[in-house]
């Protein structure tokens, strides 16, 4: 059934209507009329790009200042080494399949073995860092030109130059290298790599596999890495700025464009930069560079003891609190720790108030007195605090140290471990059985030569028990003879020494 509305019905639906919309008309030229003087500015979301673009921009100025300062200052090596070596002498290449032919009488002397001269080329980097009137000098590391017969120096506009070793320093991995001109180069501007933090800005300049003037950028990784290669005593930046053969000696710079490290070596599973990339600390550079340039070699401070850094398990077995310091494990007789009162079993926990926390920290400290200067250390032996004042000495070469290592100018002349599990079981060891195991016997030594062994068991010094570190080290420095029973293979062994102090 189909409804119609009254007349009514529909006069009041218009009604409604019409309100309606002269309301939003009015409402409309009111804003207008009140907005009138505003200006109403349009918002752009790239707003925020501009903002990013332009730090970056300002970063990439920085990265273009940088490398257009430094790229003159880093050169390219190329060193050639000349090595000889005997072999017999082939007349032809069938001689090395088939041997010579047989000649007349008067040619039937056995030909003598001629030596033969190689050339082994190398290719690195190197930083100017200071000038002399007309003699520059480089710096690189010592593997890179330490050895060399024949130096080339080639600068970043390609100027070349002959090269001369100046002197090195195989302990930090440095040498220093001159040439001579009368123009004007720049020079490197050294920083301070104690100022440096993890996440800093870097660039790396060097030569990558011959490619010369290469300049890679990204962060530093980490500080005071200690695992550098073999006899280095650095305590290495870590970058992931890609470092490759060739870029060892060649520079690592901040934004500044100071030189803060010296770019040295990498580790990687394939031969090129995984991100793992090592330079020395330019403060570890200066002094030698100070010392080669005034008498041709770096000089170090030398304390004269065997240390090795405290683990866990000599801590414990040695009644520490924490695995912390350098414990002394051989003392040098008439070094300066011997007539400054260090004896074996020395825990060192500072040098002049300056802590240290392993055997690297210690080495490094040490290195860098001048000899003749009084340091002070504090120690920890037999468990009480202690105090020595110790007069540093010049170190020796590295031949000279390795000779004191034998006879009876080392004491007590062998290492030791503490007993555990896994000790007991590789020597079969039984269980109700206590003392320390001898590690390493060096040679020619007071107790090598009364008969000590490595993997023996050492349970009494003087008839007394040996439990630990602790009780080994009381008792040996208790007494200038010394009785030792110790447990070979299950036997059980005595001998005696005298101690010469």
């Amino acid at each position: 059934m189909n409804v119609i509305p009254s007349k009514k019905t529909i006069g009041t639906f218009i009604l409604i209507f019409c309100s309606v919309l002269l309301g939003f008309i009015s409402s409309f030229i009111i804003l207008k009329i009140d907005n009138r003087d505003i200006d109403i500015k349009p918002v752009y979301a790239e707003t925020t790009i501009n903002s990013d673009l332009s730090s970056a921009l300002s970063l990439q100025n920085t990265y273009r200042k940088v490398a257009a300062d430094v790229l003159p200052v880093v050169v390219e090596i190329e060193s050639i080494e000349f090595q000889e070596t005997n072999r017999d002498r082939l007349n032809s290449p069938f001689d090395f399949f088939f041997g010579p032919e047989e000649e007349g009488d008067d040619s039937q002397e056995e030909k003598k073995e001629e030596p033969r001269q190689f050339r082994n080329e190398g290719l690195g980097s190197g930083i100017l860092v200071r000038r002399e009137n007309n003699t520059y000098y480089v710096l690189t590391n010592n593997h890179v030109a330490g050895n060399a017969d024949e130096i080339t120096i080639r600068l970043f506009d390609n100027r070349t130059y002959l090269g001369v070793l100046v002197g090195a320093d195989e302990r930090k991995d440095l040498a220093l290298l001159s040439f001579e001109t009368d123009e004007d180069l720049d020079v490197g501007i050294l920083g301070n790599s104690d100022e440096l933090y993890i996440g800093d800005f870097v660039l790396a300049v060097g030569n990558p596999f011959g490619f010369q003037s290469t300049v890679t950028s990204g962060i530093i990784s980490a500080l005071g890495r200690q695992e550098g290669p073999d006899n280095n005593i650095s305590d290495f930046i870590q970058t992931d700025a890609s470092i490759n053969q060739g870029n060892s000696g060649g520079a690592l710079v901040n934004l500044r464009g100071e030189v803060i490290g010296i770019n040295t070596w990498i580790t990687t599973p394939t031969g090129g930069s995984i991100g793992l990339g090592f330079s020395i600390p330019i403060n570890n550079a200066k002094k030698a560079i100070d010392d080669i340039m005034t008498t041709g070699s770096p000089e170090y401070g030398w304390l004269g003891v065997s240390i090795s850094t405290v683990s866990e398990e000599f801590a414990e077995n040695m009644g520490l609190e924490q695995a912390k310091g350098a414990f002394v494990s051989q003392v040098f007789k008439n070094s300066p720790a011997y007539k400054g009162g260090v004896i074996p079993g020395d825990i060192i926990l500072s040098l002049d108030g300056e802590e240290t926390e392993n055997s690297n920290e210690l080495l490094y400290l040490v290195g860098d007195i001048a000899p003749g200067a009084r340091v002070e250390f504090q120690l920890i032996r037999d468990n009480e605090l202690l105090t020595l004042n110790v007069k540093i000495e010049k170190r020796e070469s590295e031949d000279e140290i390795d000779k004191l290592s034998t006879g009876n100018t080392v004491w007590p002349g062998i290492t030791l471990l503490p007993l555990n599990e896994e000790i007991r079981d590789r020597l079969s060891i039984d269980d109700n059985e206590e003392g320390v195991v001898v590690y390493e016997v060096y040679p020619k030594t007071p107790l090598q030569i009364a008969g000590i062994k490595s993997g023996d068991l050492i349970i009494e010094i003087n008839g007394t028990s040996v439990y630990d570190l602790n009780d080994f080290y009381r008792l040996l420095n208790s007494d200038t003879k010394v009785n030792f029973t110790y447990i070979r293979e299950g036997v059980t062994l005595e001998t005696s020494t005298i101690i010469n102090r």
